[in-house]
């Protein structure tokens, strides 16, 4: 069992940046691949970023470039550092555990959930 708690979102004008963490309880984090979703209001969730169990790294197109994801395992620990941030970016930030070497765009195939974090952009 995994149990992940995010945190960093805030209120931040756009351009700006801010970085969201997940920290993960229970054992064996480095076997599990992990990616972050978004979801904003109306609409359905979406996958953003996400990175497997040997740190390879994959991302939306809506993101690349601007939001780079990275973990450590000796912290349990994953994180989300967002810049040059868009309006369209407001959202609620989810934080989502696989347990596989590979990750995936699917939400439908991750097997545990964090209890997400606001992310707001003003214009």
């Amino acid at each position: 069992q995994v149990q992940l708690v995010e945190s960093g979102g805030a209120l931040v004008q756009a351009g700006g940046s801010l970085r969201l963490s997940c920290a993960a309880s229970g054992r064996a984090f480095s076997t599990y691949a992990m990616a972050w979703f978004r979801q904003a209001p109306g609409k359905e969730r979406e996958f953003v970023a996400g990175i497997s169990r040997v740190f390879s790294t994959y991302y939306a197109d809506s993101v690349k470039g601007r939001f780079t994801i990275s973990k450590t395992n000796a912290q349990n620990t994953v994180y989300l550092q967002m810049n040059s941030l868009k309006p369209e970016d407001t959202a609620v930030y989810y934080c989502a555990a696989k347990r596989a070497t590979a990750g995936t765009r699917e939400e439908g195939l991750y097997d545990y959930w964090g209890q997400g974090t606001q992310v707001t952009v003003s214009s």
